[in-house]
């Protein structure tokens, strides 16, 4: 099928070239559209905490917050009321709270040198936006006739400068990896042809990633991290592939192939190579589907999407670019040694298997190790830079105002004010000291609901909130009853993605381990591999949590460390690094079974094909996992927090599986377990045989192997 392709590919390259030419059109045209459509997810809406939410949206009379600080100026100044007038003239305001109001007490900075405003919008809006714009002027207009300072934030400004600095950490990063990337390709290919195919790929790829998320978001909301974790997932993937397909072209053309023969050669076998990488990590990310998180759910169906299109473009694009321009392609005079430093590499291993698998398995587990202490949050203005004004508002309210600016836990009840009251004077006094910091009164909202918020001592989710949650829920208040805010939501995020995890894990495991048996038509290699990558994530994840939860490298990377892990990062790290590993395990193990393959029957030699293998694979690998740590450390220079934060993970994971696992682990184990590598029970052999995926009839021939 893929040598059909191939040739397919070679002949009808003009059509094939211009229908991708107009597939990127398009997408860069009207993929950019996906911006517009992105909105914040807060969790599953089976949780207690989402439901309860929704209803108290549904019966709030306002929808969205527009909060100012105004520093330098006193509670008494009268100027104050009038900008409160000012404002609650403005279409599309509810309600302006300020230090004029019944509660405006708890909107006088402590220190007197500074007050605060909170504008709530009306819900029945046309035009939310021109509402915020009409509100942020009034404020600045203050700022410029009066002596005080004003920043402005909210939850509608928080979210627009969230979305304005996700497209700026995804351009910046293109920016940065594109050309180097190709730097580093000129150097690998030694011509800036060769090199330029992949960037031509995975430009092709980001256009066609924007075009399914544009179509997504028709069918699904989503959140704005969903966009530059499926971009440089897609990115990385298809320079990741393209390198492979034009490396094994040049291969094919220094055994003296012709141009259209070493594209269909490329086809059959760097093209199945590619099509079990894309299958598996496709695998990896429909595990999110398990969750019932929206976020993890538009991830995984965006990045499977992302991977197919990674995967035609290196099918299809780019064996009709090479058929199109391969003669002007450098070519290897001869073909590439097998013995070299990769298979002088396995061969040391080789000789003391067990102190190297023992070492590294060591080394790994003790990397993992600070992943026991993590603490996770969800993340809100402190993922932006320190000069946006949303995350300075929330700061200064934090710093300054009574409660700290901590959020409170909120009880939103089907009953009236007297029975909440009732409930909450028989409760509240009955919970453990230093949980409650301060209680609201009831206030009655329409259809009957209402609603009580407590605060709890402490930030707003800490464990202190999180134990407050726990201890409302274990005696609900009266009627139909939810906890819900900022601590409940991260409360019920993180049960959700600990009771789903297993059967997501599983999923992954029992897919990886059935397709790297159609490959391999053995059960003890892919078992063999789930159990490294596992290790291997082990050690990536201790590493997030050594950098950014415990504030080291924070200088070298440019953040604020805030004690914890975004609760998505780890999800996300998981699948797409599991995915990558994967896929480089599949560009290793491929090599190695063929060159095991090809061995005489009754005289095979297992070490003899890892070095081989290992050698005939390690370059590409080297290189490939090269590129795509370039491709994300591009994307670690970003300056929200969460994106900065996978970035980081997945440039770990590929480097240290790319050469840790790949160079040390694999060919130590391999090793050790011998002719047992191949294993299977006879009814999966005979199954193999039947079902299972080959390489072509014309498998490489083994030369001279290099010797222990």
């Amino acid at each position: 099928m893929l040598g059909r392709l191939g040739r397919f590919c070679q002949r009808r390259r003009r059509l094939v070239l211009m229908a991708w030419v107009l597939l990127v059109a398009v997408g860069f045209g009207v993929g950019g559209q996906i911006f517009d459509r992105l909105e914040p997810t807060r969790g599953g809406s089976a949780s207690e905490s989402i439901r309860g939410l929704e209803l108290l949206n549904d019966v709030s009379p306002y929808d969205g917050q527009v909060v100012a600080v105004l520093d330098g100026i006193s509670a008494g100044d009268p100027a104050l009321a009038d900008l409160a007038e000012e404002l609650q003239l403005l279409g599309g305001v509810g309600r302006v709270s300020w230090p004029g109001s019944p509660d405006g007490q708890r909107l006088v900075a402590t220190d007197g040198e500074g007050v605060a405003f909170v504008v709530d919008l009306d819900r029945n809006l046309d035009d939310q936006d021109e509402a915020v714009a009409a509100v942020e002027s009034v404020l600045r207009q203050a700022e410029r006739d009066g002596p005080a300072d004003v920043i402005v934030g909210g939850d509608l400004l928080l979210f627009d400068e969230i979305n304005e600095q996700i497209q700026k950490d995804i351009a910046f990063a293109e920016l940065i990896a594109l050309p180097i990337t190709l730097v580093v390709m000129v150097l690998i290919f030694g011509g800036l042809l060769a090199a330029g195919l992949p960037i031509v790929a995975a430009v092709a790829s980001i256009a066609g990633a924007l075009l399914c998320l544009l179509g997504f978001s028709t069918v699904l909301d989503l959140d704005p991290n969903v966009v530059p974790v499926t971009t440089f997932m897609g990115l990385g993937l298809a320079i990741d592939y393209s390198l492979l397909m034009v490396s094994r072209f040049r291969e094919e053309r220094g055994r003296g192939l012709s141009v259209d023969d070493a594209v269909v050669r490329t086809a059959e076998t760097a093209g199945r190579t590619i099509l079990f990488s894309a299958l598996t990590v496709a695998t990896a990310l429909s595990g999110l589907f398990v969750f019932a998180e929206p976020i993890f759910r538009a991830i995984a169906a965006a990045g499977v999407a992302v991977v197919l299109i990674a995967l035609l473009a290196a099918v299809t694009l780019v064996p009709a670019l090479l058929a199109a321009l391969g003669h002007r392609i450098k070519a290897p005079t001869a073909p590439l040694p097998d013995d070299g430093a990769f298979s002088r590499l396995a061969a040391r291993v080789q000789r003391r298997p067990w102190s190297v698998a023992l070492s590294v398995s060591v080394g790994l587990v003790v990397l993992g190790a600070p992943v026991l202490g993590v603490t996770f949050a969800n993340g809100g203005s402190e993922l932006l830079p320190a000069e946006f004004e949303s995350r300075q508002v929330d700061e200064a309210l934090a710093a300054r105002f009574p409660g700290g600016g901590t959020d409170p836990v909120t009880v939103v009840s089907r009953s009236t004010t007297e029975q909440l009251r009732t409930w909450a004077a028989n409760v509240l006094p009955e919970l453990p000291d230093g949980l409650v910091a301060a209680v609201t009164p009831p206030v009655a909202l329409r259809d009957g609901v209402s609603v009580l918020s407590v605060v709890p001592d402490g930030t707003s989710q800490g464990d202190t909130a999180k134990s407050l949650v726990a201890e409302l829920r274990g005696d609900p208040a009266p009627g139909e009853s939810y906890v819900t805010g900022q601590a409940a939501i991260l409360v019920d995020f993180q049960h959700s993605i600990a009771s789903r995890a297993p059967w997501a894990f599983a999923l992954v495991a029992l897919a990886t381990l059935v397709l790297l048996f159609l490959m391999t038509g053995s059960i003890v290699v892919p078992i063999k591999a789930l159990v490294m990558n596992t290790v291997s994530l082990g050690a990536t994840f201790g590493a997030l949590v050594w950098i950014f939860a415990d504030g080291h490298l924070e200088g070298l990377l440019g953040f604020e460390a805030t004690g914890a892990i975004e609760t998505w990062v780890p999800v996300l790290v998981f699948a797409f690094a599991f995915g990558l590993s994967m896929d480089y395990e599949v560009f290793l193990l491929a090599r190695i079974k063929e060159t095991y393959d090809a061995q005489p029957a009754g005289l095979k030699d297992n070490d003899a094909a890892v070095r081989l293998g290992l050698q005939r694979s390690g370059r590409i690998i080297t290189c490939a996992a090269l590129l795509v740590v370039i491709v994300f450390a591009g994307f670690a220079t970003a300056q929200m927090l969460g994106i900065k934060q996978m970035g980081v993970a997945l440039a770990l994971a590929v480097a240290v599986d790319a050469t840790i696992v790949r160079c040390l682990l694999v060919p130590a184990t391999m090793t050790l377990l011998g002719e047992a590598n191949w294993w299977a029970p006879a009814p999966l052999r005979r199954l193999h045989t039947r079902f299972g995926l080959r390489e072509s009839e014309h498998v490489e021939p083994v030369r001279e192997p290099a010797r222990l």
